[in-house]
């Protein structure tokens, strides 16, 4: 029995808050924490732990997209029904606006906290690495292409069951790890729009300026991912012959 596209947006908008509120407040709360700081890496598993978790969690319950970007992948791969994406969007990106304030809520409770960009994603001068439009461009495009095709082979039912969280989570982190001096790395706009929403609210205007990168890529990249294993990767079965010939009389 399907569940109800209220209970799964539901599920989707606590999903994604707590893939924001967990990746980024890793990111803002404890990436630098004097001497103790967890780095990229530790940053990287908080990511990767998230979508983990709630897989575990949401899974059956709303797929755990996430990820406007997921939700298109399994669209372009017919995995997904087109007409349920904008709401699953919606759940997505409110979810990620939501988490991205409480964790700042939270930061701001210390002394001293200045916001900046707050876990935003960049590229030229606001990339961690000083990389450009067109090397953050294409990487977020690689990254998310890549990330989508471990979805949807893991999830794919010829695949062995019950490890999909598993390759999905550490599929995550080792994306991160490889793109955050990039573009801090977003593969995911609804990540992209809360911390960039908060950052131009406290000052920093960059943020939201650039976030038409951060939206455009990941979408590509999982729609083009979708599309590849769906005609290329996916199984392609027969269908079954008719002992007799079926008409659309007889279907009526």
């Amino acid at each position: 029995m399907q569940v109800a596209l209220s209970k799964r947006c539901i599920a989707e908008f606590f999903g994604t808050f707590w893939l924001i509120f967990g990746g980024c407040g890793a990111a803002v709360l404890a990436a630098a924490y004097p001497s103790l700081g967890i780095g990229f890496v530790g940053v990287s598993l908080a990511f990767g732990l998230t979508v983990l978790t709630m897989a575990y969690a949401i899974g059956h319950i709303s797929g755990c997209h996430l990820n406007p970007a997921v939700t298109l992948g399994l669209v372009a791969g017919k995995r997904f029904p087109a007409k349920e994406a904008l709401p699953y969007w919606i759940a997505q990106v409110l979810g990620g606006i939501a988490a991205a304030w409480v964790l700042y809520v939270i930061a701001a409770g210390k002394p001293g906290f200045v916001a900046g960009g707050f876990a935003s994603n960049g590229y030229g001068l606001n990339s961690p690495g000083g990389y450009g439009l067109a090397a953050c461009l294409l990487a977020e495009v690689v990254l998310t292409f890549f990330f989508l095709v471990v979805i949807m082979g893991s999830t794919d039912q010829r695949a062995a069951k019950g490890f999909a969280p598993l390759a999905i989570g550490l599929c995550l982190t080792l994306i991160h790890l490889i793109g955050i001096p990039v573009t801090n790395l977003s593969v995911n706009p609804a990540r992209s729009t809360g911390p960039a929403l908060v950052a131009a609210a406290t000052g920093s205007s960059w943020a939201v300026e650039q976030l038409w990168l951060f939206w455009l890529a990941p979408l590509v990249g999982g729609a083009l991912a979708g599309f590849f294993y769906n005609t290329v990767l996916g199984e392609r079965i027969a269908p079954p012959v008719a002992e007799e010939p079926v008409t659309f009389a007889a279907k009526s």
